[in-house]
Formats: structure tokens, C-alpha cells, sequence
């Protein structure tokens, strides 16, 4: 009995290891395959998304989905310069198709969200302070489509400035403007004290920013120029002219960082840049697509959409 145990036992361990090495074999036998199906995945995605070779893609690991059972989950990595990005995707069990699904919470308000990211406590506003449909705009002082925008905007506050609120926010270009920067932040200095003055200074700024540059002039020229404005507009208004003069040559960089980071944080990466209770408008939109935009907004908050008219107010936003 003892002989015929040891030969069941060293039976079972010969089966043990056969399935062992069968089931080696078959993870090797598999890896081809799952190299081609990953190869196919990362072209597919490339084309339909038209990522540039740069991008590096990569194929996270395939596992059941919960909520579609006759797919698995896979999740896309998407990478370039120390910057990443993660998408997930459904893959059929006979990896002949691949789905790309765009999963909303309805249960979260995206554009409530991202209004709620936008800091707009002492900003001067254009409009009636009260209004339920807010117009945020990140400004470039030296971007000569947000001084086309700055002009849509006065004249389509004639109409919808009881209804609407305006509110800017700073975004200079440094890169390519150089004395944004300084405009942004003067600008900033007379907010401080009068709200008039401020807009008084972006309507100048925008509507005569060859008067700024001039003919070759240095850019230590520009900057003072900017400076020379903002003095003026401040003692036109009644400032008090030794805190402006002090703001002016501390040039604080706090509140302009600030802005530059909030923007970015809502996917702003040029100007003019507007968000109309939440939703993004990129570039300078014309004043019929404006009015109409405006017009939808206003009857989706029960406000009246075809507005009477009435002279633009000049408030600071609480």
C-alpha cells in the first residue's frame, strides 16, 4: 500500500508539473498576440484621436469592465514631456473592437464648476452686478483680438447692460507682448481705487496701443508710457496719487500670478478667452454670435433674452 501511494503521489506531481509547464507555455504562446492586439490598439488610437508621434501611448492592463460585460476595460496613457494624461477604453472579448466612451455625471454641474473656480471678489464689472448671466474675460492688454473683443463687448453692452455682467481677468502673453505684463498689473492699481479709472484705462489701452509702441520705440519706453497712462487716468479720477505712484513702481506680481494660475486651471492657454456662465468662447467672436449666445443663456436662467437696452454700469463686484 505504502509502494502504491508513493506511486500515486509522484503520479500526481508529474501532473502538477505538466500543467505547470502548459500553462507556461501558454502565457508565452499569448504574448505575441497581445503584442499585435496592443500594436493595433496604440494605431487606431493615433489615427482616430490624430496624436502626433511624439505622444508616447501606452496600454494599461485589460480587465473585466463592471458595467459592460461583454467588454473589457483598458485604460490609455497618453504622455510627453513630464505631462500625462489617462483615458479609459472598452475593448470587445474577441479584441476585434474598441470603444471610446465619454462617461457624465449628471448629478455634477461642469459649468457651475467652473465658474466656481473663477475668483472674481473686487474685480471692477460693466453691467448690472446683480445679473445672472456673468461674462468672464481673460485679457491680453497688447493682443489686438482682445482689444477687437473689448470693442464687441462695449457695444454689446448698449443692449444686454442690464442684464449681463462683465468681469476681466488678467492673462498677459509675455512671450510674445512685452509690456502686457505692466499694463496687467497698473492696471490692477487703479482697480484698487476707482473702478472707473480701470475701465477708462482698458479702453484707452486697447483702443490706442500704437500710441504705447510707437515707431521703434524700446521696450523701456513702452513700459513707461504704460505708466505715464496710468498716472494720468489715476489723477483724472481723484486717486491718491502717492499709493498709485507706490503701487506702480512696486509692480507686485501677486494678484497677476494668481489670475495666470486660475486661468490655466480652466484650460486657457491664449487670449481673448471668455466664459459665459461656465462656457468657454476661445478667440474673438463677432457680435451677432455673441447676442445670440447671450440670448440663449439669459432664457435658460428664466431672464428675458431680447433686452431693451441700457447704458452700461460701472460697479465693483462684491
Amino acid at each position: 500500500m505504502e509502494r502504491n501511494l508513493k506511486t500515486v503521489g509522484e503520479w500526481l506531481m508529474r501532473r502538477i508539473f505538466l500543467c505547470l509547464l502548459l500553462l507556461a507555455i501558454g502565457c508565452k504562446a499569448q504574448s505575441p498576440i497581445s503584442a499585435e492586439l496592443d500594436r493595433k490598439i496604440e494605431r487606431q488610437v493615433r489615427a482616430t484621436f490624430n496624436l502626433p508621434a511624439f505622444v508616447n501611448v501606452s496600454i494599461g492592463e485589460r480587465k473585466p469592465s463592471t458595467e459592460f460585460p461583454a467588454f473589457d476595460q483598458l485604460t490609455l496613457n497618453l504622455s510627453f514631456n513630464g505631462q500625462s494624461q489617462k483615458r479609459e477604453l472598452l475593448l470587445s472579448k474577441d479584441g476585434k473592437t474598441l470603444i471610446s466612451l465619454v462617461k457624465m455625471d449628471l448629478t455634477r454641474d461642469p459649468l457651475a464648476e467652473v465658474m466656481a473656480k473663477i475668483n472674481q471678489q473686487g474685480r471692477p464689472v460693466r453691467g448690472n452686478k446683480n445679473a445672472r448671466v456673468s461674462v468672464v474675460v481673460y485679457d491680453d492688454f497688447q493682443c489686438p483680438y482682445c482689444s477687437r473683443v473689448h470693442e464687441t463687448l462695449k457695444e454689446v453692452l448698449k443692449s444686454y447692460g442690464d442684464r449681463i455682467r462683465v468681469v476681466y481677468k488678467d492673462f498677459p502673453l509675455v512671450q510674445i507682448h512685452p509690456w502686457a505684463e505692466r499694463a496687467a498689473i497698473d492696471s490692477g492699481c487703479l482697480a484698487k481705487q476707482n473702478d472707473d479709472a480701470y475701465w477708462e484705462f482698458a479702453d484707452f489701452v486697447h483702443a490706442n496701443p500704437k500710441q504705447i509702441q510707437g515707431e521703434q520705440r524700446a521696450v523701456s519706453a513702452q513700459v513707461a508710457e504704460v505708466d505715464r497712462i496710468t498716472l494720468d487716468i489715476g489723477r483724472r479720477h481723484s486717486t491718491n496719487t502717492a499709493a498709485l505712484e507706490s503701487c506702480v513702481k512696486e509692480q507686485s506680481k501677486t494678484n497677476l500670478s494668481a489670475s495666470v494660475k486660475e486661468a490655466e486651471s480652466v484650460g486657457v492657454e491664449s487670449t481673448p478667452v471668455l466664459f459665459i456662465n461656465g462656457m468657454k468662447l476661445d478667440g474673438a467672436i463677432p457680435a451677432t454670435e455673441l447676442k445670440l449666445i447671450l440670448d440663449k443663456e439669459l432664457k435658460s436662467v428664466g431672464a428675458e433674452p431680447s433686452a431693451k437696452g441700457s447704458a452700461p454700469s460701472q460697479k465693483k463686484s462684491m
